[in-house]
């Protein structure tokens, strides 16, 4: 070998001391028991119509739409996310290059704009493709989901808040200054702005119109720098154009915030929460996404992206959005206290379903300080034919009043106020009443209970249901299999924060972690041969 070949660019010239060996199909190297053959031949069984739609034309010479599927749910079942690291892999990994079935391999920026143009238009319909296969294998009962979230944190520099609020607060002091500015404009200029009470963007807009036609009338000059005086209509048109723009600017921050309190510069669909990762110790919130999922028989069937930071609002939209995908019904509901509300018990029950949801006060019930707690009304007796309840000290407490008030979804709910007419002299009063804040005096304050009597029902019946001994091995699978979801995604697949922006582009990262997700304890459970279980045992003591 000449040793001047080696300084050339082209290192090919260095093959000839090498014989092509066969068999050259490299799937003759790849294990039987290698899970990209099984991710292989899964994805050949999705209905892909919707994937294949998004594109104008397909090259000849360019991986296939159901290949670029193939890369991207291989690289996050590989714990490979970044679009470089899986251009490298389809240079270099054998795996990725027999899943291109010799096409030449993507580039980076193919491969994020499959996954940002191409999936995240179709995403929910190829899950739901994913969890059809699952179900025709008999890998999902298709009768009980369990449901739970966790909070992502999002793209975006954690300091790039803006809190509603505050835009309000400095909107309305802006506003509370513009009275005094039209009328000394008017005073100055000789010139009548018509106007509310309130000024609002569009006078402002007509003030400055008439503060150019006349300078364009005065033919007056503006000067510019420094050691020039501005004349006073120059100040004022500056000062009026300022004003124009902070209340354009404060208009779009509240637009963009919508019915949330935050959002985040960097990424606007990014709501401020509290994550469980505070390595501050301080609760300092971040922005992020709070991601549900609905898990049977540990596959993850169905997931929503939501900006509410508390689940309890995240339910029904998750459920609609389900059932308008997948091709068929869930029978029993399962999730954690974070979920209970009247609201969400009314839609299960008028759904057609049951709800296995623990009520938020099961832990606490248990405990001793809360069974002799005697100012709770589950300590107290209640008589349903006269409707009052009887306290420790032997008195009524009767129904005096009822409000009707609607939740922030507009749901309407009833509460039920009970009151007792006299706690003079009582000698549980100190124990019974509670709360230092109220202006009246103790001596005067007397025993109130506000109850929902349709939330009360509702969660009697769901009571029972849980502590039987299908709902308790529910609960038990509950905990292992919808929180292990996201242990596996956040723990085993080291997956912390997206790496793209916007809601619709995360929903797609989401699915892609849950597809990925799927296939690897698909591959796992034919691998420990567990395939068609779908609840674990419920283990009793001796």
């Amino acid at each position: 070998m000449r040793i001047n070949k080696i300084l050339q660019g082209n290192y090919k010239s260095c093959e000839a001391y090498y014989q092509l060996k066969l068999p050259i199909d490299i799937s003759h190297d790849i294990p039987a028991d290698d899970p990209v053959l099984l991710l292989s031949t899964f994805v050949e069984g999705l209905e892909l119509t919707d994937l294949y739609s998004t594109y104008e034309r397909i090259r000849k010479n360019q991986a296939t739409p159901r290949q670029m599927l193939k890369i991207l749910i291989y690289a996050y079942m590989n714990h490979i996310y970044s679009s470089r690291a899986i251009e490298t892999s389809c240079r270099r990994d054998m795996n990725f290059m027999y899943l291109l079935e010799g096409s030449p391999a993507p580039d980076h920026a193919t491969i994020a704009r499959f996954r940002t143009l191409h999936f995240s238009q179709c995403h929910k319909t190829i899950l739901a493709s994913m969890t059809g296969v699952l179900l025709d294998l008999g890998e999902i009962s298709g009768q009980v989901i369990f449901i739970d979230g966790t909070k992502i944190e999002a793209n975006a520099n954690k300091y790039t808040f803006v809190w509603k609020k505050g835009v309000l607060k400095n909107q309305a002091k802006l506003t509370s200054h513009l009275p005094e500015f039209v009328a000394e404009c008017e005073e100055l200029y000789g010139i009548t702005i018509v106007h509310h009470d309130q000024i609002s963007l569009h006078t402002l807009k007509r003030l400055r119109k008439k503060l150019y036609r006349l300078k364009k009338e005065e033919e007056i000059s503006f000067v510019y720098g420094s050691g020039k005086r501005k004349p006073n209509l120059q100040r004022s048109m500056e000062q009026t154009e300022k004003y124009i723009s902070r209340l354009q600017e404060y208009s779009k921050k509240i637009h963009v915030c919508g019915p949330r309190n935050s959002y985040s510069k960097t990424d606007p669909d990014a709501t401020f929460m509290r994550m469980k990762e505070d390595y501050m110790m301080n609760g300092q919130l971040k922005p992020g996404y709070n991601v549900q999922h609905g898990v049977d028989s540990e596959y993850v069937t169905w997931l929503n992206v939501s900006w509410h930071p508390a689940d309890s609002r995240t339910l029904i939209p998750f459920i609609k959005d389900m059932e308008q995908h997948l091709g068929f019904k869930y029978r029993d509901i399962v999730a954690d206290s974070g979920y209970e509300g009247e609201e969400n018990y009314c839609f299960i029950e008028e759904n057609g379903q049951e709800a296995y949801i623990k009520p938020n006060n099961y832990e606490i019930s248990k405990t001793r300080k809360y069974k002799t707690d005697i100012s709770r009304r589950e300590n107290m007796q209640y008589d349903a034919g006269s409707d009052c309840y009887t306290c420790r000290n032997g008195k009524q407490l009767r129904a005096t009043l009822e409000r009707r008030t609607k939740t922030d979804s507009g749901y309407p709910k009833t509460v039920t106020t009970y009151e007792c007419q006299d706690c003079t002299g009582c000698p549980y009063k100190s124990q019974c009443i509670r709360g230092n804040n109220c202006n009246t005096p103790m001596e005067q304050r007397n025993k109130h209970l506000a109850v929902s009597k349709v939330l009360e029902e509702k969660r009697k019946a769901d009571l029972e249901r849980i502590l039987s001994d299908y709902g308790t091995r529910l609960r038990m699978n509950r905990s292992i299999q919808a929180e292990g979801s996201f242990a596996d995604v956040k723990e085993d697949m080291g997956f912390r924060q997206y790496l793209c922006r916007g809601n619709t582009n995360v929903l797609a990262e989401s699915i892609l972690l849950a597809m990925a997700h799927n296939m690897n304890k698909l591959h796992n459970r034919i691998q420990k041969k567990r395939t068609g279980q779908h609840l674990f045992k419920l283990r009793k003591s001796a």
